[in-house]
């Protein structure tokens, strides 16, 4: 999003599909607003946007991850209805053990 011609803000999103739900949705990967921009809402217009086109196309849910120190994007996403999973932890591995799962021989 831009104001004024200045670049304020951007979410960055790709469909999914839940094999549990049987259902696509959408899965925010960056939800960013520039520091002097913030308290316009942009946040939430944006992802407004995105929650309406995903439905437009039969989507019904919407993910995103929320590094566990934002407190202030948590509480963010709470004011917007948009909560902690109980039942879903993120698992990840990278750098060099990463590399080292990745090159390691199958059996």
């Amino acid at each position: 999003v831009e104001i004024g011609g200045e670049f304020a803000g951007l979410c960055l999103y790709f469909p999914i599909f839940s094999t549990w739900m049987g259902r696509p949705g959408v899965y925010v990967q960056d939800l960013y607003v520039e520091d002097r921009f913030r308290g316009r809402r942009i946040g939430e217009k944006l992802l407004r946007r995105v929650a309406k086109e995903c439905r437009a196309a039969g989507g019904v849910y919407l993910r995103l991850s929320v590094d566990t120190d934002n407190e202030t994007a948590k509480a963010f996403y709470e004011k917007l209805g948009i909560g902690r999973s109980s039942y879903e932890q993120v698992q990840k591995i990278v750098g060099d053990a990463f590399f080292a799962f990745a090159d390691a021989p199958e059996e």
